[in-house]
């Protein structure tokens, strides 16, 4: 029994207890987190979302038609940026340490088009590979390479991936299927749940309609778990009325309610900002500000209602968007297509605060003027696979068709977890004892 204690001490545990051992043991076979994806359709405005503040003479010259006085953003405490006015929510995460902000992310050669730039976000392709397959698609298949023939099974009886928005994208494509379930919107998940269907006419054509409707329900192999799942939680945290918040309701309620499913992935619309992206007589409200209040709000409900329904610490989110805006803002109030923005990270074992340095905006910039790429967004990618799902470097470079530098994202409990699988290795019975 010697060799344990000095095991422990060795990788920083200390024996408090006889049920330390059987806590590692939980640590090291807990299989259940979750990583929830959402997706900022049409090119977020990094620059007035994370305004970096040491660049605010440059910034006021550069975007006059967008740019918000300092007096109005939300100062991070000890970092060099602040946050648009309406990110009051993730004010608050930040203060708590579980937000963190990773700054200028994008890829070499950006495109600049919407559709070719999602699908290089969702492939993790470089931007002249044209890849068929989602990276989440991929490591789901690797996990479960047998999929769908044989699945679900008595061993996994849930869906893989659940994306709530409209129709199936490129994520959870994997290389010969798709991997995850869709749900169209928040109305069809709680049809589904309650049974619930639309009239059809008397007539033949109704008749048809009907048939069509009983031979879908019976091909959605999951509808049934995600149904019972759902039916266990009878009551959450209140959510704003906006779209968004109401797909991440549904989230946290299938998590809560014993659903496996590890990836999601949700949406918000309407970020591709070319005009009235502020309101010309105050540039905090208008249009971004609109949508940077339902991200907040519908984010920070989520994170409240996960601790309200005891999942708090099983769950991890990462916001992206398929590109940024440029330096330099346009005539028309808005914002046209540019290159890198950041992303942000949240949840309870994230490393909180900002990643990277702020971006550099030039004293005389031009139209031609793009934010530099700091971090590859599959940098990010690499380190949710292996800090958050535990993925190996090998599975992570095959997942992203190449080997990645990490970044820190997860915090200490991660750590921690490693170092339990490395105990359960020298002492594989930690729970009885020795004999």
């Amino acid at each position: 029994m010697m060799a344990v204690p000095g095991l422990l001490g060795g990788m920083g545990f200390s024996m408090s207890g006889s049920g330390v051992l059987s806590t590692f043991l939980k640590m090291a076979t807990d299989t259940d987190r979750v990583l929830v994806l959402v997706y900022l359709e049409g090119g977020n405005d990094g620059l007035n979302t994370v305004v970096p503040v040491d660049q605010l003479a440059a910034l006021s010259r550069a975007r006059q038609h967008v740019f918000i006085q300092e007096e109005r953003l939300l100062r991070l405490n000890n970092s060099g940026v602040a946050l648009h006015p309406s990110l009051a929510g993730f004010t608050s995460l930040y203060n708590e340490g579980r937000l963190g902000i990773i700054q200028s992310v994008g890829y070499p050669e950006q495109n600049f088009s919407h559709f070719r730039s999602t699908d290089i976000w969702m492939s993790a392709s470089d931007a002249k590979q044209l890849v068929n397959s989602g990276w989440s698609g991929r490591y789901l298949n690797g996990q479960f390479p047998d999929y769908p023939e044989a699945y679900p099974n008595q061993d996994v009886t849930d869906p893989l991936a659940i994306e709530i928005g409209n129709g199936a994208s490129l994520i959870f494509q994997g290389p010969a299927s798709a991997m995850g379930m869709v749900v169209s919107n928040p109305d069809s998940f709680y049809d589904l749940i309650e049974n619930v269907e639309e009239p059809t006419p008397d007539t033949p054509a109704g008749d048809k309609l009907r048939y069509v409707r009983l031979i879908a329900k019976q091909s959605e192999l999951y509808g049934e778990v995600v149904k019972q799942a759902a039916g266990k939680v009878k009551q959450q945290r209140d959510y704003p009325d906006n779209r968004l918040a109401q797909q991440l309701k549904i989230v946290a309620r299938l998590i809560a309610g014993g659903l496996k499913t590890p990836l999601y992935m949700v949406r918000i619309g309407g970020f591709d900002t070319h005009s009235n992206q502020v309101d010309v007589k105050n540039h905090t409200q208008g249009r971004h500000a609109n949508l940077l209040s339902k991200l907040d709000q519908s984010i920070t409900s989520f994170m409240r209602d996960l601790e309200y329904l005891g999942i708090d610490d099983r769950v991890v989110g990462m916001t992206f968007s398929e590109f940024g805006r440029r330096i330099v803002s346009n005539a028309s109030s808005g914002t046209d297509h540019g290159s890198a923005a950041p992303m942000f990270v949240f949840g309870n074992d994230v490393i909180g605060g900002v990643t990277g340095s702020n971006p550099h905006i030039p004293s005389k910039a031009t139209y031609k003027d793009n934010l530099e790429m700091q971090y590859d967004f599959r940098q990010v990618y690499a380190s949710v696979l292996e800090q958050w799902l535990g993925a190996s470097v090998n599975v992570s470079g095959q997942v992203l068709m190449k080997n990645f530098e990490t970044i820190p994202v997860i915090g200490e409990s991660y750590l921690s977890n490693l170092k339990a699988q490395e105990l359960l290795k020298v002492y594989p019975n930690p729970v009885t004892g020795p004999t």
